[in-house]
């Protein structure tokens, strides 16, 4: 399985290639700001229209990491909906998907800036939750120790003899994981944006999904 092994705390991760975090010693499968439903919100609020297939997309790719990790508990890290009117609004046959990725998985919604209440679709809703040493929520807080965070989308651009490649990334140290958003339809923020800068150690490292993942310092 393309990833990139890492450790947090004693415990072993692999930040995969499509932006997953995979906890195999838990079968836990992370995943973070899928802002399901953004067409559908950008369009109630005037924005640009945006083709309505990214929630499609997204729970594809998703589909694909439960399969392939056959995980047995999801952590969606805050951020899976772009509002709650969002996830109201999802069609019948998405909710179904949803439900069916639910089936026989322990599955936790942590609460994000987007979608800071329950919603209707299964799973248990937490502000954060503790595993062993981790604790995952979707803010990362500055002082904090053996994190799994999302919140920022992190991006990392690196320069090649050919070209800049710039592609959603995790942050890691010592003490927190960052994850890039995993949905279709998010931007991102360069790495070396101040408050990332910030929130980093020196030695952090920035691992670029993609089909190969790989890990290089953190640009700043």
């Amino acid at each position: 399985m393309n990833g990139y092994d890492l450790t947090l705390a004693g415990a072993e991760f692999r930040a995969l290639g499509s932006g997953a975090l995979w906890w195999p010693n838990e079968s836990l499968l992370c995943v973070s700001d899928l802002h399901l439903g953004k067409s559908g919100r950008h369009a109630r609020r005037g924005g640009p229209t945006l083709p309505p297939y990214e929630t499609r997309d997204t729970l594809d790719r998703l589909a694909a990491d439960l399969q392939a990790t056959g995980t047995r508990s999801v952590i969606c890290l805050g951020d899976s909906f772009d509002d709650l009117q969002a996830a109201d609004a999802l069609p019948e046959a998405e909710k179904l998907w949803i439900a069916g990725l639910q089936s026989g998985r322990r599955w936790i919604w942590i609460e994000g800036n987007h979608d800071p209440g329950p919603v209707d679709l299964g799973g248990s809703h937490l502000s954060e939750v503790r595993l062993g040493p981790v604790t995952f929520r979707h803010i990362a807080e500055p002082n904090a120790r053996a994190e799994v965070s999302g919140h920022y989308h992190p991006k990392a651009h690196v320069r090649t003899r050919a070209r800049i490649l710039s592609r959603p990334a995790f942050l890691a140290d010592d003490a927190r994981i960052v994850l890039p958003a995993y949905g279709t339809y998010t931007g991102g923020l360069r790495s070396h944006a101040e408050v990332l800068d910030r929130l980093m150690q020196p030695d952090a490292v920035a691992i670029l999904t993609g089909p190969t993942a790989r890990a290089v310092p953190m640009p700043r």
